[in-house]
């Protein structure tokens, strides 16, 4: 039966219960031990097969991780001790370019980490992990179709600077990352993807447009980002998200 392991955060707390209700089943609840603590985790199972939910920022009681504090190496060992077929990271990003309005989902299609914490398994043996296409193109491609259904445009192949947050970036650091190349900023999709590239398990990233960069916003260069309304427009998306979850898992049946 196809499974994806599913890395997920801003806007997609209610994800799992989202999909069990559209899709008329139960999720079960599960805590999954690694090498550095017990990650919490909602499995939903389809006729196609299974999707298991983790969320990146879970903590104790009512406070969630900030992501400059989460353990990265734990989410993505749970995510792939769950023998998935592939793994999705969903990541509210910022835009920094004008056809990426808040409210839509891209595709990701690079990475541009220069944040100074390493991230890897192998502290203790030299291993280096390819990096030069590190998102599977076959889901990739599935999700821009499903995602054509409900949006004009697609963005696609869009590159994703890393930062570590928690807060957001200045003006002048957003203006300095489009010079490098980069389409949007988010603060968690550097790690998991230079982690999962370690484990020789395909990854696919879907880039949710939550709110515009610092200094981007359109009439307005010094509207201010406020982290409930990002929250809020990334939860709006979840519907589309199920889609893409669907049509992955119709890659692999």
């Amino acid at each position: 039966m196809a499974r994806i392991a599913v890395l997920c955060g801003t806007g997609m707390s209610a994800l799992s219960d989202e999909m069990s209700s559209a899709w008329n089943t139960q999720a079960s609840h599960v805590r999954i031990d690694t090498d550095w603590g017990q990650v919490p985790a909602a499995i939903v199972s389809t006729g196609a097969g299974d999707i298991v939910i983790i969320d990146r920022h879970h903590g104790d009681g009512t406070s969630r991780t900030p992501p400059h504090m989460i353990e990265h190496r734990a989410n993505v060992q749970a995510a792939i001790s769950c023998q998935p077929d592939i793994v999705l990271s969903i990541n509210s990003v910022g835009s920094l370019i004008e056809n990426f309005p808040p409210g839509i989902i891209g595709i990701s299609g690079d990475v541009l980490d220069l944040s100074i914490r390493p991230w890897t398994f192998h502290d203790d043996d030299a291993t280096h992990a390819d990096r030069t296409s590190p998102f599977d193109r076959n889901a990739s491609d599935a999700c821009k179709v499903a995602l054509s259904s409900s949006q004009e445009h697609v963005p696609d192949n869009l590159i994703v600077a890393q930062c570590v947050g928690p807060q957001f970036e200045s003006s002048a650091e957003i203006d300095a990352l489009e010079r490098l190349g980069a389409h949007v900023v988010g603060m968690t999709l550097g790690p998991e993807s230079r982690l999962v590239s370690e484990t020789g398990v395909p990854h696919v990233a879907l880039s949710c447009s939550s709110n515009w960069a610092a200094g981007r916003e359109p009439g307005d260069p010094s509207a201010k980002i406020d982290h409930h309304a990002v929250d809020s427009m990334a939860s709006s998306m979840r519907a589309s998200i199920s889609e893409c979850l669907l049509a992955i898992l119709d890659l692999y049946v």
